[in-house]
């Protein structure tokens, strides 16, 4: 996902067993843990270049706070194993960053997380400032035990302009149009869509989409909630159906297996004029503007995936990860519980909605609209904000809404699928075997 700006769910770098870490407060790796000290908090967060933003809150924050913030920066592909092994030792921490969902299940199965979903009701203010289906796609069993601190990272179909105008099209609007666009640029001899094969969560946004768009975000809600024999729905086998479909008709080309994400290699082969389109999180943005700032100004564009003619789900709404969170350590009581409350409300203030925008991110909350000609882009910033916000529903990377024991496995089986190692019929009975 990013060096969570290049794909928050799986890039996390890489934490030693030293327990190597970085941060402008820097706790250290025996810390106290929740409780263990009356006047401060143990918060970590995922090191990336938007952690800058943190430090600065932080800063705000133990100016006015008898209750000081220690903030560790983790590096690290690790993260979820270091937070699976440290929560319920003496060196939990008090708040830390998550993706919700699977990623924080058995913590909430456990009851080590602070259910929050009575503080946000009880404080409208604080409650009603974030886009409900952002607030609602970090929840467990509609209990919030986070609070959004990031910005949004929705899946866009990213195209090249110069090639679409060049070639007399127009984004797709339905499947039909994307298998017709498929034909158009093989036969043009310019790959329809990158595909970062080698890296297989990027072939899972393919398959998310299309199980959306064909029956609706119902279908893996039920999945997540532990409804295995959701599986053998009829809209997951079309889905399946289809992307091996897509494969088929070259839509991604003939050496997809071979093409990293995570070494920049999709993204400067899309760059390069080589492909036409491009599906990924809306980081690609910045991305690109990094790396190819002449692309980026000039040729990129960006829309919505398609609808899906007979399909039930809504063409408006969202695959991706709708954002990290906070959570707080179940330990934490009396005025340290206070004090993190008022740490979390920082964030849904309009200081730290402006600092996500200049930083190039797309605030979650609800009020942002006013502040979006700030960003970097503003065209590219409405987009997004609208698109998240009109969205009936942002369903969570399934990679990370599930437990690992089963996300493991359904990535493999993914990468099969469109390797042609599984048939679709074959992908529905693997996964309905989990």
């Amino acid at each position: 996902m990013r060096s969570p700006n290049l794909r928050p769910r799986l890039r996390v770098l890489a934490v030693s067993a030293a327990c190597t870490v970085a941060a402008t407060t820097l706790a250290a790796c025996g810390s106290d843990g929740p409780g263990g000290s009356s006047d401060s908090l143990e918060v970590w967060v995922y090191q990336d270049g938007s952690t800058t933003i943190q430090e600065d809150f932080v800063e705000r924050f133990n100016e006015t706070s008898d209750i000081q913030v220690n903030l560790t920066q983790i590096p690290g592909e690790n993260y979820q194993d270091r937070m699976r092994t440290a929560m319920g030792s003496p060196n939990a921490p008090d708040i830390f960053f998550n993706w919700g969902g699977g990623s924080i299940a058995d913590f909430v199965e456990e009851d080590m997380l602070i259910d929050l979903t009575d503080t946000l009701a009880d404080d409208p203010e604080f409650g009603d400032a974030f886009i409900p289906s952002i607030l609602d796609a970090g929840a467990i069993d509609g209990r919030h035990y986070g609070v959004p601190m990031r910005g949004v990272q929705p899946v866009i179909l990213f195209y090249n302009q110069t090639l679409f105008d060049e070639a007399g099209v127009e984004p797709p609007a339905s499947l039909d149009d994307l298998f017709s666009l498929v034909d158009t640029f093989v036969e043009r001899d310019i790959t329809p869509a990158v595909l970062a094969g080698a890296d297989p969560w990027t072939e899972l946004m393919w398959l998310e989409y299309l199980l959306d768009r064909q029956g609706g975000a119902e279908i893996f809600d039920r999945i997540r909630n532990g409804d295995s024999a959701a599986w053998g729905d009829p809209a997951v086998l079309a889905a399946a159906q289809n992307a091996t479909d897509l494969v088929e008709a070259g839509a991604f080309g003939n050496n997809f297996r071979s093409v990293s994400y995570t070494t920049d290699g999709a993204s400067t082969f899309f760059a390069q004029g080589e492909a036409a389109m491009h599906l990924m999180g809306s980081w690609e943005f910045a991305n690109q503007l990094s790396n190819q700032p002449e692309f980026a100004e000039s040729d990129l564009a960006w829309a919505t995936f398609p609808a899906i003619e007979g399909g039930t789900g809504d063409p408006a709404a969202l695959v991706g990860n709708p954002t990290n969170y906070w959570s707080v350590n179940a330990n934490v009581e009396g005025d340290k519980l206070d004090a993190a409350v008022e740490f979390l409300k920082l964030h849904a203030s309009e200081d730290y909605a402006s600092a996500l925008i200049a930083n190039g991110d797309i605030p979650t909350t609800a009020d942002a609209e006013s502040l979006l000609d700030e960003a970097p882009t503003p065209e590219y910033a409405r987009f997004q904000y609208e698109m998240v916000r009109n969205a009936p529903s942002f369903t969570l990377s399934w990679d990370q809404a599930l437990p690992a024991d089963q996300s493991t496995p359904m990535i493999d089986n993914i990468e099969k699928l469109f390797s042609g190692q599984l048939s679709a019929e074959q992908f529905v009975e693997a996964m309905q075997n989990l």
